[in-house]
């Protein structure tokens, strides 16, 4: 389900007009996030640590309502839910777009995500299904990098507002705190810098329990 945004009242308006119009109007931005305490967390529940914190992230994601808008035509949307698609590693070394449905309860989260990992791992190509609905997010995990930057492979002619979420690889230091990079992008016509803090401060607070 999705309602109209009205634009005409809305206090971005002015800033949605401006950013739309850009070839390029994704923004992003690369943090550290502090995992130790979630890693922790997983391994006490005898779960994948990657299953755990993509269900954070979507969590959040869900939390923080402009994560939730879509541009449709020239009009922005606002989704009740959003789901996720994760790039999916097969062993052959190439991956595939799944659609992972989210749900606030961990265990029936892990359960869709676990389904769509096993479809993918069987299925060939890149596109294995259809994607009917924009409500989700591009997600990724690259655990063979410390990435401290990220950019994405991108077409201006492709209309896209789905916010991209990147993790990269757990470091562990002397003390054994656990971090990891995450990269947001985002529509600048839909948030700005303040709403991706919004996000990080959201995922980094689930992490933490």
């Amino acid at each position: 389900m999705k309602a109209l945004l009205d634009i005409e009242n809305w206090n971005r308006k002015e800033h949605f007009l401006f950013f739309k119009q850009m070839e390029e109007p994704f923004f992003g931005i690369t943090t550290t996030i502090d995992c130790t305490k979630g890693y922790e967390t997983a391994k006490q529940l005898g779960t994948s640590f990657f299953v755990f914190y993509l269900h954070k992230t979507i969590t959040a994601v869900n939390a923080i309502e402009s994560f939730r808008y879509r541009i449709i035509e020239d009009a922005i949307y606002i989704y009740d839910t959003i789901d996720v698609s994760a790039t999916i590693l097969r062993e052959d070394k190439t991956f595939g777009f799944s659609l992972i449905e989210y749900s606030n309860d961990f265990d029936v989260f892990a359960t869709n995500t676990f389904q769509e990992i096993d479809r993918i791992k069987h299925t060939p190509g890149l596109f294995t299904r259809e994607f009917k609905e924009i409500n989700v997010i591009h997600f990724s995990a690259i655990p063979w990098v410390n990435f401290t930057s990220l950019s994405h492979a991108r077409s201006s002619t492709f209309p896209d507002s789905c916010p991209k979420v990147s993790f990269g690889k757990m470091m562990i230091d002397s003390d054994g705190k656990r971090t990891m990079s995450m990269s947001i992008h985002a529509h600048h016509g839909l948030m700005d810098g303040y709403h991706v803090g919004q996000f990080v401060d959201c995922f980094q607070e689930l992490m933490n329990g």
